[in-house]
């Protein structure tokens, strides 16, 4: 299959960094000791009583990450970090899973003993999120439905609780239209302040697309009305730039709603001279979820008062969702994709996927050529995500943008780099510098990168903390060249051995596989870039042995069970964004007799591949964990994924099912295939 020449490229390249790794990595990739996922070597990034053990990611030169707390230190679920003003500790929003209110505001302490940086401030809120330092300078923390200020350092913080604005929409929610919600899907209240002391709160969107039936012919009631999701919603402070406590029952400050059609802004950045004429307002935009890896693109908007930026309707520049077709032929919406009045196009694309969850402007003194730069943390669990960005700025906070094509890195890739483009093609975007760039898992090594929230501290680092992993890193100064890049992880031989079993004991199994390569690999991919390990003198068994081989080698080509998400449908049936493959395959299914069949037989060669039944993760949060048979977290896999039961009811686990292990890109590699891999038995639905 001509999947491009960097591909075989890699898996030699593969074998050669392994093999010529400096020590400290092989060394760590055998060190017992792990924290948050990481292999903790004796390499410290940082100084002092501010140096931590530093972490293998790769990153720009001149810059370490340091580990400084994780689950060992009663971390759970953090997802924002801020320093109070004036010292040396830090505030953290950990909202310990999505329990409802289980989550906890913490006190960290860097210079402490390791093992004892972390006091809990206030327990039992509901879904705490955002963290920001006031005009008062005081520390300002949300939950689900309301915004709160309170003295982390006094000797009972939530004495000290005072609350500023109350009553928002948070789990449950009614829609314009008299719908009730019962657990949205973005209730966290990610808020930032402006020099005024105004304060611009995200209001999520109750769903990814609007949960509406088709034919839809009305706007989505979510983000109608005068309380509307998928906005910001601005409240206003009294002259003195204050707001007042609330009592319940009190009315809550002035409110205007500020922008409409953001599905989800967990990322936002003002311009410090903001809001004087010209100054950046800026949001990143967790767009759609849609299965292409490179489709929709994530979005950098410029925010305008009353202006909309396009969720449902439209997506990438001007893109109309297609089950809104009808809506955007009449009415107030109407062709609202290309209405430069009301409509606001994203200033700058994002990679697709990229999950943008924090933003901020860059000042301190540590890193003088990073002063007044905007970072741009990116959590998505694709290969588009798990990095953090650098943009340079024109004089009044906008990234500066340029003609295409503007190209972007993805992790793990037979294509390493793509360019910014919708429908129409190429786009003009910002192009960006990677802080961090190589955060894929590493099994031993690492996990896969899961930044959120980031803070700069007074003396210049950066922080950032990890909600998946639980843990928080310290960004500092690094000596010496950078360490040389780990490769991208793809299946053991051992598992390979074990996949290649299962077909060759099934007569059915091994007939797709003989198909496949007979009709689909010899006729179409071999002699292109590469020979799929087929040689002239072997048999037709042993050829398809090889091809079979070659292919589960492939990073991502294939998960069993689940066909849908692997690489060699997609670019099989030209679904997305990548190229169709072979090229010229559009016109096969009509000039090769059978060839659709093929296809169907590549799909059940995966789906079937492994012993067992398919089941699908019930909808619900956007991610499920899965366990050991003791209880470790071996990673989350998103809802409406497939995983292959093996046993209904284990019977070394009551209550869980166990299934063979899932795509390598949902484990988090703190458990091992042996040892098996488990899910409450009531998160398991039978595929339709």
């Amino acid at each position: 299959m001509r999947l491009g020449p960097a591909h075989h490229a890699c898996l030699v390249l593969t074998r050669v960094l392994i093999a010529a790794a400096p020590l400290w990595i092989t060394a760590a990739l055998s060190e017992p000791i792990r924290k948050g996922g990481y292999a903790v070597a004796s390499q410290q990034c940082g100084s002092g009583s501010l140096s931590f053990p530093r972490i293998q990611i790769e990153m720009k030169r001149g810059f370490c990450a340091g580990l400084v707390a994780s689950e060992e230190d009663g971390l759970q679920f953090p997802r924002s970090i801020v320093q109070i003003p004036g010292h040396e500790q830090f505030v953290i929003a950990d909202m310990g899973g999505w329990g409802h209110a289980d989550g906890r505001l913490l006190l960290l302490d860097p210079r402490a003993a390791e093992g004892k940086r972390i006091k809990e401030a206030i327990t039992g809120l509901e879904y705490p999120f955002g963290l920001a330092i006031g005009p008062d300078k005081k520390v300002y923390a949300s939950t689900a439905e309301m915004i709160f200020r309170f003295d982390p350092l006094a000797s009972s913080p939530r004495d000290t609780m005072e609350i500023i604005i109350q009553d928002l929409p948070g789990r449950r929610v009614t829609l314009s239209d008299g719908a009730k919600v019962t657990d949205s899907s973005h209730p966290l209240k990610h808020f930032i302040f402006d020099r005024l002391g105004r304060i611009f709160v995200n209001v999520g969107s109750h769903s990814d697309d609007c949960i509406t039936r088709p034919p839809i012919t009305k706007p989505c009631p979510a983000g109608e009305g005068a309380s509307p999701l998928a906005s910001i919603w601005m409240f206003t402070p009294t002259a003195a730039g204050i707001f007042p406590a609330l009592k319940p029952g009190d009315p809550n400050p002035p409110r205007e709603i500020y922008a409409r059609g953001l599905r989800n802004s967990m990322a936002l950045a003002v311009h410090p001279r903001f809001p004087d004429p010209g100054y950046a307002f800026l949001q990143g935009e967790n767009g759609r979820d849609l299965q292409d890896v490179f489709k929709p693109n994530e979005e950098i908007n410029a925010l305008e008062k009353g202006k909309h930026y396009g969720w449902p309707y439209c997506f990438d520049l001007s893109t109309a969702s297609q089950e809104f077709k009808a809506v955007l032929q009449f009415g107030p919406y109407k062709n609202l994709c290309n209405n430069t009045a009301l409509y606001r196009q994203p200033y700058s694309l994002l990679p697709p996927h990229g999950a943008p969850l924090g933003m901020l402007y860059y000042h301190g003194s540590k890193f003088p050529e990073l002063e007044g730069k905007l970072l741009i943390d990116l959590h998505g669990y694709r290969p588009t995500g798990n990095r953090l960005l650098v943009y340079d700025v024109d004089d009044h906070g906008f990234p500066k943008l340029s003609p295409p094509p503007v190209r972007y890195q993805v992790s793990c890739a037979s294509e390493s780099t793509r360019a910014f483009q919708t429908d129409d093609g190429p786009v003009k975007a910002a192009p960006f510098e990677e802080l961090i760039s190589g955060w894929h898992r590493v099994n031993g090594a690492r996990p896969r990168g899961a930044p959120v929230g980031m803070a700069v501290a007074s003396d210049g680092a950066i922080w950032l903390v990890e909600d998946k992993n639980q843990t928080v890193i310290r960004i500092d100064r690094a000596k010496g060249d950078s360490p040389a890049p780990l490769p991208c992880d793809m299946r053991s031989q051992a598992q390979i051995d074990d996949l290649v079993r299962f077909v060759k004991e099934d007569t059915q199994k091994s007939g797709y596989l003989t198909s496949v390569r007979a009709n689909l690999v010899e006729k179409h991919c071999v002699g292109c870039h590469a020979d799929f390990g087929i040689r002239p003198s072997q048999s037709d068994a042993e050829k398809d042995e090889a091809v079979l081989r070659f292919m589960l080698g492939q990073d991502g080509w294939m998960y069993p069970g689940d066909p849908d998400s692997g690489k060699l449908r997609i670019r099989l049936r030209g679904i997305g964004a990548e190229k169709l493959m072979p090229p010229g395959g559009e016109n096969l299914p009509k000039t090769q007799p059978g060839y659709t069949r093929v296809l169907n037989f590549a799909d059940y060669l995966v789906g079937k591949m492994v012993p067992g039944t398919r089941m699908r993760i019930k909808q619900g949060r956007p991610e499920r964990q899965f366990f050991s048979r003791d209880g470790k977290v071996c990673g989350e896999i998103p809802t409406s994924k497939v995983v292959v039961m093996t046993q209904k009811e284990a019977t070394d686990k009551p209550g869980f099912s166990r299934f063979y292990r899932p795509a390598d890109p949902f484990l988090n590699g703190e458990c091992s295939d042996p040892d098996g891999y488990y899910i409450q038995s009531n998160l398991l639905v039978p595929l339709l």
